[in-house]
């Protein structure tokens, strides 16, 4: 990693998949531009979850839409770029395509990076509210190692058309869900910046794109892709979000 010649990249929640092909083309276009013009200077791209708005690793099949974003993501890999993806609660599905052929590890649980120094904590910050627990059994039995083998006999094109549809219910589920006065994520990223003494907090999951301050550290949520595509970068010194131009 060329971490002195060059900034972190962070993306999150882009849900390709969601809407219609025609438009989610749209939005995919915008990204291979954006991945295209942070080529020359990113040292590392970091994906926060929920690329997809759903994924299954078939033994012999990958979702066709997708083409595009997964030749642009060993683009990166092959030219020397790392490329941290982190799970996120929409694009579990992973099994080892991602490993094998494009050379990125896929990761399910948060992490802990090391950049110019400072001390990063990054989660999707699925499960982290205070009032999700039914979401933390559903996400056991969904990255059930037996759950997934079962969901892979199901015909490619039946399997990826209910976990559209499942997906499509849980990110409006997600969108609608009423968190209450108190913000568990906020609070595991302040705990995470006061008491564990991290600089930076990165999630993603809640679509709200925000830096706030905690002491001298900062939690940071990259906001989403499907109304205001935003990313983070992190060049040594500041950590900025920055917004796109919508081309749809």
């Amino acid at each position: 990693m060329k971490e002195n010649n060059g900034k972190i990249y962070f993306i999150s929640d882009v849900h390709l998949g969601f809407f219609s092909r025609d438009f989610d083309y749209k939005r995919e276009e915008l990204l291979i531009t954006f991945l295209d013009n942070i080529q020359s200077d990113c040292s590392e791209l970091v994906i926060v979850g929920d690329l997809f708005d759903y994924w299954f690793d078939y033994k012999t099949v990958i979702p066709r839409d997708f083409y595009l974003i997964l030749s642009k993501l060993k683009e990166f890999s092959s030219s020397g770029i790392p490329v941290t993806y982190l799970m996120g609660n929409h694009d579990f599905g992973h099994y080892n395509f991602f490993k094998n052929e494009l050379k990125i590890n896929v990761i399910e649980q948060d992490i802990t990076k090391i950049y110019f120094g400072k001390k990063f904590y990054l989660s999707h910050g699925d499960g982290k509210a205070y009032n999700d627990r039914m979401y933390l059994i559903l996400k056991k039995i969904l990255r059930n190692k037996f759950a997934k083998w079962l969901y892979s006999k199901i015909h490619p094109d039946c399997g990826i058309k209910l976990a559209s549809h499942s997906s499509r219910k849980s990110r409006s589920y997600t969108s609608n869900k009423k968190y209450g006065e108190i913000d568990g994520m906020l609070d595991f990223a302040k705990n995470k910046i006061l008491n564990d003494n991290y600089d930076f907090v990165v999630m993603g999951h809640r679509h709200k794109a925000e830096i706030i301050d905690f002491g001298k550290g900062k939690y940071v949520n990259l906001g989403e892709w499907l109304k205001k595509p935003c990313y983070g970068v992190f060049d040594g010194n500041s950590f900025d979000l920055i917004f796109l131009e919508k081309k749809w």
